[in-house]
């Protein structure tokens, strides 16, 4: 499931999303203490209003000023210039999490689009400004929405295509900024959309599949055939997710040593998309990824779970039972704390045969 729209707060300041949305409770508030003003009650009722009046005009005004200070902040970020590669990577983790956040503050519009793509007639190249690749979605689905609707799209829209040039400029003077992001969010197994089992397990949806080579694949002979498998969510457009593949596919030799392996899940390729699995096939190739990626059915559980995940990318653990280990890592596996969080996460599922 796309996560709550309340999940997370800047570091500093409260978020735009819970601004907004305290103050459209407080604007709320405040129509109602304007409406029943002009519904010339007695003087008793009167006073009440002018106290409920008053105090809904205080915090709508409080909530509006932490919202202006929330988008002053979005902007600050665009324009900080770091000195050294340190704060480059804390840079470009704060503007990775602000691009989240434009996303999250609509996620029901978001899911909509998303839903919208045809994904057959999509043009996708690593080099793409995600911003630019947004609008250009929005453009073709705009019949769909209406007018507010279109502005909240366009909107984020805009904003993350300004994130991402920061970002491309930060890779271009700090190239190791990527490989130094700090450990992102983690969300359990329900938020991601799972459910558990009831015994305390939460076993990986079951899926009939196949890879891009067009080989048939079945979650049940996929996971008990390895020790471990490390399941990982991404797509092609996505630039940490691209950033990662050179270490999951050096962690696909190491675990194949152990009778474990990586296996990929692009979120484009569902259904087998030809123009999808083509385009994920050749970035794989020029990675030098060997490990497996499959796709199946957008409608099945494992389609559906897929669909259902916001961040990406999203790494999960799979024991040879199929069921899923601990949570979920949720952003690239390339910072030391997400690396040793990872590999927690392979020795409990290895320990799970014993």
């Amino acid at each position: 499931m796309w996560r709550s729209l309340k999940r997370r707060i800047m570091e500093n300041v409260s978020g735009a999303a819970s601004a907004s949305t305290s103050a459209r409770s407080m604007q709320s508030a405040f129509n109602m203490a304007l409406a029943d003003r002009k519904n010339n009650k007695n003087i008793e009722n009167g006073e009440m209003d002018m106290k409920r009046f008053r105090f809904a005009a205080i915090w709508l005004a409080v909530m509006l000023v932490f919202s202006l200070i929330a988008c002053s902040h979005a902007e600050n970020l665009m324009t900080e210039e770091p000195s050294s590669e340190k704060e480059a990577a804390e840079l470009y983790q704060k503007l990775m999490q602000k691009e989240e956040e434009i996303q999250s503050e609509a996620a029901e519009l978001w899911e909509k689009l998303f839903l919208t793509v045809d994904k057959d007639n999509l043009s996708i190249t690593n080099n793409n400004n995600y911003g630019d690749f947004l609008l250009k979605i929005i453009e073709d689905a705009r019949d769909q929405f209406s007018e507010k609707e279109l502005q909240t799209l366009n909107d984020g829209a805009g904003q993350i295509k300004k994130i991402e040039e920061k970002l491309a400029s930060l890779e271009e003077k700090y190239p190791d900024c990527v490989n130094m992001q700090g450990a992102g969010d983690s969300v359990d197994a329900a938020q991601a959309g799972m459910e558990s089992s009831g015994n305390g397990q939460n076993p990986f949806p079951g899926f009939q599949g196949r890879d891009l080579d067009g080989v048939e694949v079945s979650s049940s002979e996929l996971f008990a055939g390895n020790t471990v498998t490390v399941v990982n969510f991404w797509f092609t457009t996505c630039k940490p997710c691209v950033s990662e593949l050179p270490e999951l596919e050096a962690l696909h030799q190491e675990l194949a040593q152990k009778g474990g392996a990586v296996i990929g899940i692009n979120a484009f390729t569902l259904d087998g998309e030809e123009g999808a699995i083509s385009d994920a096939k050749d970035l794989l190739s020029k990675k030098g990824v060997s490990y497996q990626n499959i796709w199946f059915a957008s409608d099945s559980e494992a389609g559906k779970f897929t669909s259902g995940l916001y961040a990406f990318p999203t790494t999960y653990v799979v024991d040879n039972n199929g069921n899923i280990v601990g949570e979920p890592i949720v952003g690239a596996v390339t910072a030391p704390d997400q690396i040793k969080a990872l590999q927690a996460l392979i020795d409990q599922a290895i320990e799970n045969r014993k």
